[in-house]
């Protein structure tokens, strides 16, 4: 017994030293984020932001990794079991770490055991939009015309936030459309584009280049939060004279596996603070519709725990909506 606890003694006396130098120097080699979406989506456009800053401070490749599907869940476990060492990152979103164990019955993961929670990085905003050159001018419109068309007309979304978001504006405007769901915002805008859908929720980060070139209209922000970019756009609350439904936007954040070393974390939780605070960046982010939101750990943790149990609430109350795969 003696000379086992002293041989373990000796071992952690040995490793020590190699584990304060790693977490001292860290890092020293390239860091992956793994985006549990394609290209050009609101979650890729934060770890492309933050990831190229993190490059220029850190002195190390930031490489991007998307591993779109399954409604995030094969990206979450394949980052639950990466090495917990502080090179392989995560942008979890809400469907995540909040809407998946809501509808998943079988979930390869756990979000609050097997992730480090780093910080929050946006909460964005979903908008209702429509194709710019043919598509209604106001959400009363497009009510009026879905009302006209019983079941004819098909609304786009990404997420599951974003398809609960169309399925109950539809529910309180009084109208039945069929929801066509998507990977992410590419295959959104491309389907509102080419008439696929006749209506989306997409994210303001995607959609705004959109809105300016005229592709898209923009009909409201699914939010009563302000949006800085389109101070005059009314949310779908007052534009339609809708009763209060929960807001349906997503929010992104930053983790690792679970087991990552406290000083690693506090690092990058320092780190994220920094990029947010330099003006140019955040100046950058707001231009790309991107709401930029730090936290600590400890908030990160309280956020996905409130979320939970809102959406929870929300679920029970609409369990006979059905949300496409």
């Amino acid at each position: 017994m003696l000379r086992s606890i002293a041989l373990a003694l000796l071992t952690f006396a040995t490793m020590a030293p190699a584990v304060a130098q790693t977490v001292g120097d860290y890092p020293n080699r390239t860091i992956r984020i793994v985006v549990p979406f394609p290209p050009g989506g609101p979650a890729d456009l934060i770890a492309r932001f933050v990831g190229q800053k993190m490059s220029e401070d850190f002195g190390q490749p930031v490489v991007i990794e998307n591993r779109a599907g399954g409604n995030t869940a094969p990206a979450a476990q394949a980052v639950a079991r990466a090495a917990p060492d502080g090179y392989t990152l995560f942008t979890p979103m809400d469907t995540t770490m909040v809407m998946n164990p809501l509808v998943m019955s079988s979930l390869p993961y756990d979000p609050l055991k097997d992730f480090s929670l780093i910080s929050l990085l946006t909460k964005n905003m979903s908008l209702i939009v429509v194709r710019g050159s043919d598509g209604p001018k106001s959400i009363k419109e497009l009510i009026a015309k879905a009302k006209a068309n019983p079941g004819k007309l098909n609304m786009g979304a990404g997420t599951i936030t974003s398809r609960l978001g169309a399925l109950l504006f539809a529910k309180e405007a009084g109208f039945d459309a069929q929801l066509v769901p998507f990977k992410g915002s590419a295959e959104i805008s491309q389907a509102v584009l080419a008439g696929t859908v006749d209506f989306a929720l997409d994210s303001t980060g995607t959609a705004l280049p959109l809105i300016r070139g005229g592709q898209y209209r923009v009909l409201a922000k699914y939010s009563t939060r302000p949006l800085p970019q389109l101070p005059d756009l009314p949310s779908v609350n007052d534009a339609a004279g809708l009763p209060d439904i929960a807001e349906s936007s997503t929010w992104i954040g930053l983790t690792g596996p679970a087991g990552m070393p406290a000083p690693i974390v506090e690092k990058l939780t320092r780190k994220v603070a920094s990029i947010y605070a330099d003006p140019v960046m955040a100046d950058r982010l707001e231009k790309a519709g991107i709401t930029p939101v730090a936290s600590s750990p400890a908030e990160f943790d309280a956020f996905i725990r409130n979320e939970s149990e809102r959406w929870a609430k929300v679920f029970k109350e609409n369990s006979h909506l059905k949300l496409a795969d």
